[in-house]
């Protein structure tokens, strides 16, 4: 893999961003065709409002699956960079970083990191202010 850096730092998966979300969102756009068909043609609805349920439960499966697994390992990150912070300053973050921030600073080196967590702080810097801010990318190869 190349050297991780802030122009390619964010990652797209062709087969879950790309043909995932078109599958689901062509299979929700032939459910509501089925049922204006369905009415249009006066045929029995049942079929194609359980075609349009089934539509709805893959969408929200799809986006939820996302979501849920992201906070997850939102989570963990907080907990890593929380014990990183401590291990170099003897203190845990404080309570105004917000949790955006810290998934922003994750990038930083340990020779940054404190510093840069002051001025997050301090001047409320949105995490692609922290991330231009980074000198020396550390790399998050693991984030799914």
């Amino acid at each position: 893999m190349k050297e991780q850096n802030y122009q390619n730092h964010r990652r797209l998966v062709t087969g879950y961003h790309g043909l995932t979300f078109f599958i689901a969102a062509a299979l929700f756009i032939l459910s509501l065709y089925s049922l204006y068909a369905s009415i249009k043609d006066h045929y029995d609805l049942r079929y194609s409002i359980m075609f349009v349920l089934a539509a709805v439960l893959f969408n929200l499966m799809f986006f939820y699956a996302r979501s849920f697994a992201l906070k997850a390992q939102d989570r963990a990150i907080r907990a890593e960079e929380n014990l990183r912070h401590f291990v170099l300053t003897g203190r845990l973050f404080d309570r105004g970083l917000k949790i955006s921030q810290i998934l922003a600073l994750r990038f930083a080196p340990d020779e940054e990191f404190p510093d840069l967590t002051a001025k997050a702080l301090k001047e409320n810097l949105d995490n692609d202010s922290i991330k231009r801010a980074i000198k020396n990318w550390k790399p998050d190869l693991y984030r799914a």
